[in-house]
């Protein structure tokens, strides 16, 4: 029985939710009821023993309301605020399917993103890990031997021999507590980005790493126009399109963008005009933005913007991870080198005095 609830009480990764959302988009496409979907798609996850099983646990609610934002919301810490909100949405304008699908395309993108930026933390926290070992090894075990062996040769203890190598010492203890701390850094990070501090922890990391800066302002702008492309695609007027995304959004640099734009489209600014002013995207997409509005394509540019920055996102990590990579591997090059030497170097003077 535990078991079971664990299971069920598992969160869904992006992919998992992008699955789900097209599974519920392909069944009220195939004009079955949700109660009537939603019970086969149960009996299926119980006789394949999912891992999860959203569609059993919101079986009964669906059953007794025919409702899948009701059903989510009673479950809304497993559910992402955004998805609740847009499916809560699609019901009020009879447009579910169209969201679900639109969901589905944003939660595989959003996976992409999060893997590239799982990326850009695994592999230099691995090789930070790797030189910790390392030089820990030589400082802790190699370099006592190296002196042991420097003394029953008779070299003077405050001669220049030993002078070198406890400089090399010194230098290795303070490389080696800088990276764990460094280290340490990254996993604190890593673990307050997983609860309420989350916006906080961006915000810091925004102010003291440009990278993190620019990154962070081109996702935004992705969901941005990800989330206002899917709803005038989905036949929204602008205003009430942002409205919603104001209030469907969760991360505060977000929403301070929307709300900005919807202030001056308050105060009759057109809707172009307005994101232009915002800052939210650069010149070149603004310009196109324009365009797409004169034509009456604004839900197709926004869609298209949204992916350029979701790749550029994705390009901006990679190159982050490139940059980070050689810069370890020279740092632990060098430092291995410094230690080597400060051991060999008084080991073969002592060797050509012989």
């Amino acid at each position: 029985m535990d078991k079971e609830k664990e299971q069920n009480s598992a969160v869904l990764t992006s992919e998992e939710l992008s699955v789900f959302c097209d599974q519920i988009a392909l069944m009220l496409e195939s004009g079955m009821t949700l109660r009537d979907g939603i019970d086969m798609l149960a009996e299926d996850e119980e006789k394949q023993g999912a891992r999860v099983r959203p569609y059993s646990l919101m079986r009964e609610t669906i059953e007794e309301t025919g409702s899948l934002y009701i059903a989510m919301k009673e479950r809304e810490d497993e559910w992402p605020h955004y998805m609740i909100e847009m499916v809560g949405i699609g019901e009020e304008t009879g447009r579910l399917e169209d969201i679900m699908h639109n969901l589905s395309a944003y939660y595989l993108r959003e996976g992409k993103i999060k893997d590239a930026a799982s990326s850009a933390v695994t592999y230099p926290l691995v090789l930070g890990v790797m030189m910790v070992v390392i030089i820990a090894v030589l400082l802790w075990r190699v370099m006592p031997v190296f002196r042991r062996v420097l003394g029953s040769l008779g070299v003077n203890p405050d001669g220049a021999s030993m002078r070198l190598m406890n400089i090399g010492s010194i230098a290795g203890w303070i490389v080696l507590a800088i990276i764990a701390v460094m280290i340490i850094a990254v996993v604190t990070v890593a673990v307050l980005m997983r609860t309420k501090h989350r916006d906080k922890v961006l915000s810091r990391l925004r102010n003291l790493l440009p990278p993190v800066q620019r990154i962070s302002q081109k996702l935004s702008s992705s969901r941005i126009a990800g989330m206002l492309g899917m709803m005038l695609n989905g036949g929204f007027p602008i205003e009430n399109a942002i409205d919603m995304a104001a209030n469907a959004l969760d991360d505060e640099q977000s929403i301070a963008k929307v709300k900005e734009i919807k202030g001056m489209m308050d105060q009759g600014e057109p809707f172009a005009d307005a994101i232009t002013a915002s800052g939210l995207f650069s010149d070149f997409y603004n310009r196109i933005l324009k365009i797409g509005a004169a034509s009456g394509h604004e839900p197709q540019v926004m869609t298209r913007i949204a992916e350029v920055y979701e790749e550029q996102v994705e390009d901006d990590l990679s190159r982050l991870i490139s940059l980070i990579e050689p810069v370890l591997v020279a740092l632990l090059s060098i430092v291995i080198g410094a230690i080597l030497l400060s051991m060999m170097l008084p080991m073969a003077g002592v060797m050509s005095s012989l």
